[in-house]
């Protein structure tokens, strides 16, 4: 990979996306001492043009980047880089710097309760309705996903719009449960849908 520094008078900059969601979280900008950095600890490192040094995103916070991989665009002088956030990216407490208030993040809702329910499977059955479901068995777990959509066809066939997004809501947990049971996540369910793309 060759990064074209000089055009930007030492730097590039860097945006950071998020590996799993594709949601953007920030930018930043890299001189070449810094790119080196973060390749070596395969965490991302910026170069700070207001403190004129180099600092680790979560070097105070414990937020860190963790890089997965990077991408140089078709000119040389900017970095994609997709990484593994370790908490809030921005510095006002938000997921990303570009986030709204009442902008909802699908996919990383999503993604939150994925983590949610597979850390899920080692609670107490007495405390948890999702640990109980794995102690259950395999069985239980797709029997429930099999009433979940029955109920889901039901509500389709009637006009009640609360009733109908509350059971599309449980098929869809339930079925995040499954997959979680059988050893799988949702990335691996998009990546059979992007295979199928035409």
């Amino acid at each position: 990979m060759k990064i074209d520094f000089e055009k930007g008078g030492g730097l590039v900059p860097a945006i950071i996306q998020d590996a799993s969601t594709g949601k953007v979280l920030m930018l930043g900008f890299m001189n070449e001492e810094a790119f080196q950095k973060t390749q070596a600890e395969k965490r991302v490192t910026f170069y700070s043009r207001s403190k004129k040094r180099l600092w680790t995103k979560g070097e105070e916070s414990g937020n860190f980047l963790d890089v997965m991989s990077v991408h140089i665009d078709c000119d040389n002088d900017t970095l994609l880089i997709k990484a593994k956030p370790h908490g809030p990216v921005c510095h006002t407490g938000a997921d990303t710097c570009w986030s709204e208030k009442n902008e909802p993040n699908t996919l990383q809702f999503l993604s939150n309760l994925e983590a949610t329910i597979s850390s899920r499977k080692g609670a107490s059955p007495d405390t948890s309705y999702t640990a109980s479901l794995f102690s259950k068995g395999i069985n239980k777990v797709a029997q429930k996903v099999g009433e979940e959509a029955i109920e889901l066809v039901i509500e389709a066939k009637d006009n009640n719009k609360d009733l109908f997004l509350n059971e599309a809501a449980d098929l869809l947990y339930h079925y995040i449960v499954l997959l979680q049971a059988k050893g799988h996540d949702l990335s691996e369910v998009v990546n059979v849908l992007e295979g199928r793309k035409k």
